[in-house]
């Protein structure tokens, strides 16, 4: 396992790779070329520019989050083939510089789905939130109106202000694309780009959707264990594998959590652990990795990732906004530091009991 932290580069991110390099322990970032839109090829050049700027702080790049597919891609359109040759040079690409997980999902329309950005809790730290209430009450296009306010003028992964004014077009290209056409779609993107990631031993890491359940009525497929073996065994390749977020899967209440990662040993290539405080089966809140700060035994979870062998990427998600913090939310500095050195703390734990 090596522990690592998300970072949106300099441009974009108001964590610096000089403050990642001083949380004891984590040794790598995740990242991306955050200005690239879904469809453009990664050039050879710009990759080779960011991972100069992470080793020259220290770090390495550790794997990408996100290349993003396009929407024709996801909806099947008669253009995907296009968008699929750029996705494989890009992957390519990425390949010849030594990048060897890449993180992707394929959600419909929106990437994840939350009702606030900074919903108060009893310590006074904000978090991100979701209430099924909220997002009955609206409609798609006025998504992101609703929670822009507290965006902390940050531009929020997947939700990008020129997507969302496309909102209502990319509802229409998915009219008549329900979950088993969803599955051939991503059949059909698989089975084009295995052969590149063969090539290079580039481990593709599908995320889950977020929440694990239809929002708008659009269909999400990635979201409990049967559908996710279904992935796998559809393009039975080593390198298509998955990103265990355990704060995605662990929207719905029904996922045990430690009983997936056993059940998807040796395919989970990254991991995003954090934990989640309910106060409904559908009013959540992002709490700290904490286990007794919210419902997840993060324990478990950790020990079920020791026990199947776990070696790749793992990163604290998001955290909380504490002690004055402004910043992207759910990814600023500080509460992400306390997560990824409780997760040490429990995997370091955890490692020592067993060599025992």
């Amino acid at each position: 396992m090596e522990m690592t932290l998300r970072w949106y580069g300099f441009s974009f991110d108001t964590v610096t790779l000089q403050q990642i390099r001083q949380i004891p322990g984590v040794t790598g970032v995740i990242t991306t070329l955050y200005d690239t839109r879904p469809g453009e090829v990664w050039s050879r050049e710009r990759i080779r520019a960011m991972i100069d700027e992470v080793e020259a702080a220290g770090l390495h790049v550790a794997g990408i989050e996100s290349v993003n597919v396009h929407d024709a891609i996801k909806a099947g359109l008669p253009e995907r083939d296009g968008y699929i040759a750029n996705y494989r040079k890009t992957l390519e690409n990425l390949g010849k510089e030594g990048i060897r997980l890449v993180c992707y999902n394929f959600m419909p329309v929106f990437d994840w789905t939350r009702t606030e950005l900074a919903r108060k809790r009893a310590d006074g730290s904000t978090v991100l939130a979701y209430t099924q209430a909220a997002v009955d009450a609206l409609e798609p296009e006025k998504m992101f109106a609703s929670i822009a306010e507290d965006s902390n003028e940050s531009i929020m992964p997947g939700w990008e202000p020129e997507r969302m004014a496309q909102v209502k077009e990319l509802f229409g290209l998915y009219k008549g694309v329900n979950e088993e056409r969803l599955f051939e779609n991503l059949k059909y993107f698989l089975e084009k780009i295995m052969p590149v990631c063969d090539c290079y031993d580039i481990n593709m890491a599908i995320h889950p959707d977020d929440p694990a359940w239809s929002v708008f009525g659009l269909p999400r497929i990635i979201t409990n264990k049967e559908n996710i073996l279904r992935m796998m065994e559809m393009v039975d390749n080593p390198h298509n594998g998955v990103t265990f977020c355990s704060g995605s899967y662990g929207t719905n209440r029904e996922n045990n959590l430690p009983d997936m990662i056993r059940a998807l040993k040796g395919r989970i290539h990254f991991a995003h652990v954090r934990n989640l405080k309910f106060n409904s089966p559908s009013d959540f809140e992002e709490a700290a990795h904490l286990s007794g700060d919210g419902d997840f035994d993060m324990y478990e979870i950790m020990k079920a990732l020791y026990e199947t062998g776990f070696d790749g990427p793992i990163r604290p998600d998001h955290g909380r906004m504490i002690w004055g913090e402004r910043a992207m939310p759910g990814y600023g500095l500080y509460d992400r530091a306390l997560g990824a050195a409780y997760l040490n703390g429990l995997w370091e734990a955890i490692s020592k009991t067993a060599e025992r």
